[in-house]
């Protein structure tokens, strides 16, 4: 007898929750303006086998990302070999702002905004023992950014493909990847 109760109740509850389910979920459509806003995003710059991972912010706004604080130490390493000195080049240069655009694009079957990025080139002065280091990056975006509308999150990278100092390309140079796998809204 006390078997069969135990077997009822199992099956009731079996029943409460199979019925508690709701298959009529209907995700809130994304729509393109919902990238706009401030972002907390886990950042991972890495050049070869090396990297780094830290919390950066940057805002979106107009099909623009906009990084108060780009993360310019590997550049700053490819161009100053010393690592004495290129501490010394980030302190005296401070933060650095940049500018990523981006075009938009609905896609309504997985409810996300796909982004296209068209980097601009990053204008750099290092400071090297009392000169300055003419240096400039061109930055790529070699595959689509995502705004996802099942969690509300932005995901993109792009890559630092080439850096001139002076005119002078940096050869051997391994390229430098910036991924934003995870971007939450303030």
């Amino acid at each position: 007898m006390k078997k069969l109760m135990v077997l009822k109740t199992v099956l009731i509850m079996l029943a409460l929750m199979l019925t508690s389910c709701d298959d009529n979920y209907e995700p809130t459509p994304v729509a393109v303006t919902d990238v706009n806003g401030n972002y907390k995003a886990k950042q991972i710059v890495s050049q070869g086998n090396t990297g780094t991972e830290k919390i950066n912010e940057f805002t979106a706004k107009d099909s623009v990302i906009t990084f108060k604080d780009f993360p310019v130490k590997e550049i700053v390493q490819a161009v100053v070999k010393n690592p004495v000195k290129v501490e010394t080049a980030l302190a005296e240069m401070g933060k650095i702002e940049y500018n990523l655009n981006y075009t938009s694009k609905l896609n309504l079957n997985n409810n996300t905004v796909e982004l296209t990025f068209s980097p601009k080139i990053l204008n750099l002065e290092i400071p090297v023992d009392g000169t300055i280091k003419n240096t400039v990056i061109t930055l790529a975006g070699k595959q689509k950014g995502y705004f996802v509308g099942q969690d509300w999150s932005l995901r993109f990278g792009i890559v630092a493909e080439k850096i001139t100092v002076d005119g002078t390309a940096i050869s051997p140079f391994e390229i430098i990847k910036y991924d934003f796998p995870y971007c939450l809204k303030n």
